[in-house]
């Protein structure tokens, strides 16, 4: 009997990434393909599992040569295995028009292989064990002399590529050198699912490895998650690690280690804030943006609090000079965590979670009764003369989300955060001498927004507010309309309804 092989033509040299169409060939011994074949050793033999084969060979055309005793020989073979397409994808595949591409001379292929090869898969083992011999035995003629062959029929699933993948991973029976052939991770992923059916475990190993180590594009990271809950805990434990950590903790942590960073470890700190307040609108959820910031807040508060205090509360102990030098130092501190604390007020007000940072502003009697006494001593003029401004800035940004109802705070607060900060902007506004333009505005801007909160309030609350609000007025009566505006709508209130007499 005469045997018509027929096998894969066409095909680049990994087997996976093919453009050309396979061709049938027909011959007694020899099979040709443009797949890249791995060759035998010198003696023509191959020892189950542990004999090391030599790399792949390629003729300048392309061809491939089937070596004597290597994959594909008819010569040596005992085994005749078909493979066709037979089933529809048993993994995730992007190609909708997939069963459809399969050309029809693509769909049936025969492959000379050999029995002790074969074992290095699981499911080549247990197909050729004694228990599960059931296909047939047939008696080919090789031309000189009749030799035995065992059939065994393999179907692969209906895509496009698949009898390359196939065919591929067969070809790598033939080795323990996988790195000429898993190369990148398109490869890996092709050869993967194939490695996973045969129950090939050095293959599998081999492209795990290989994934795991590379960058993942964002289909491929898909693809790589379709296949991940059919690997075994070792083998995906690593890959999982990359894409399934706690979320929210991590990207909590992250988050925080960032506004850290960017506030007191980076050399272009406005750059860096612009790069993190970015990533806080993108990737952060509302609830993950308030916690990190109100972290982030409390601790920029707390250390201008305390610089202030050690401040007002010098050791006098030492050397004057070294007194001296600590004390600017103090002030610095307390300088460089309010402009913190500024942009972390700004990033709460934009993400809308500005609630609690808000209802602690308010509550700063004693940081505002320290504020009143640092500046109604000039030595900290010269050391840092934007202090107030920041400080009332944070002031006039909190203070106005809640006058615009960005944020809705109680009567409580509302009442607590103009009668604790209303001093400090009176004196500010007084005292510091020359004031800048900029300052100017800060102070005209806060003066607006107090007497807006105040008109939210009890007459009986506002009364007392407005009264020490007189310091707004200016020269020209007419330069002061808001401040005429809030005492007419107190005066309109109070006479339109009267408190019934008791």
């Amino acid at each position: 009997m005469t045997v018509v092989a027929v096998v894969v033509g066409g095909g680049g040299a990994s087997g996976v990434t093919s453009g050309k169409k396979r061709q049938r060939v027909g011959s007694s011994s020899r099979i040709s393909s443009t797949i890249g074949i791995i060759d035998s050793r010198p003696d023509n033999t191959l020892t189950e599992r542990t004999q090391k084969p030599s790399g792949i060979r390629r003729t300048s055309s392309h061809t491939v040569i089937t070596t004597t005793g290597g994959f594909n020989d008819s010569s040596t073979a005992d085994v005749m295995l078909r493979l066709f397409i037979d089933q529809l994808p048993l993994f995730d595949t992007d190609d909708s028009e997939s069963i459809s591409a399969v050309d029809s001379s693509q769909s049936d292929v025969q492959i000379y292989l050999h029995s002790n090869v074969l074992r290095r898969c699981k499911y080549f083992d247990a197909l050729l064990s004694d228990r599960w011999q059931k296909e047939s035995i047939d008696v080919v003629d090789s031309g000189n002399s009749s030799r035995m062959f065992r059939k065994l029929n393999l179907g692969v699933p209906s895509y496009n590529g698949s009898i390359d993948h196939h065919f591929t991973v067969l070809q790598l029976l033939y080795t323990n050198d996988f790195s000429k052939t898993i190369n990148n991770v398109s490869i890996a992923l092709c050869l993967l699912p194939v490695a996973l059916e045969l129950i090939f475990e050095d293959c599998i190993k081999a492209c795990v490895r290989f994934i795991e180590a590379v960058p993942w594009t964002e289909d491929e990271e898909r693809k790589i998650l379709s296949i991940v809950p059919l690997l075994g805990k070792e083998e995906s434990q690593e890959l999982l690690a990359r894409v399934s950590v706690d979320r929210n903790a991590s990207s909590e942590e992250m988050l925080h280690g960032l506004i850290f960073s960017a506030l007191h470890n980076h050399p272009n700190m406005a750059f860096a804030k612009a790069f993190v307040a970015k990533l806080m609108r993108d990737f952060s959820s509302n609830e993950t943006a308030k916690r990190v910031l109100d972290r982030a807040f409390q601790s920029s508060l707390k250390i201008v609090k305390d610089s202030l205090e050690d401040y007002l509360s010098p050791d006098f102990r030492g050397d004057h000079n070294e007194t001296e030098a600590i004390q600017r130092l103090n002030l610095h501190t307390a300088m460089t965590n309010g402009r913190h604390l500024l942009w972390l007020v700004e990033r709460m007000i934009e993400l809308r979670v500005a609630d609690t940072a808000v209802q602690e502003w308010s509550n700063q009697t004693s940081f505002t009764a320290d504020l009143l006494r640092a500046l109604r001593d000039d030595s900290w003029r010269n050391i840092v003369p934007g202090l107030p401004a920041v400080v009332l800035r944070c002031t006039c940004k909190l203070s106005n989300a809640v006058a615009m109802g960005t944020i809705l705070a109680t009567r409580q607060v509302r009442m607590k955060i103009v009668k604790d900060w209303l001093p400090v902007l009176i004196l500010c506004k007084d005292n510091v001498t020359p004031m800048m333009p900029s300052h100017k505005t800060v102070y005209v801007e806060l003066e607006d927004t107090f007497l807006r909160i105040i008109s939210t309030l009890p007459l009986s609350d506002a009364q007392g507010l407005l009264q020490q609000c007189l310091s707004f007025s200016t020269r020209n009566v007419e330069d002061c309309p808001h401040l005429i505006s809030a005492f007419t709508t107190w005066f309109r209130r109070a006479n339109k309804y009267p408190q019934p007499a008791m």
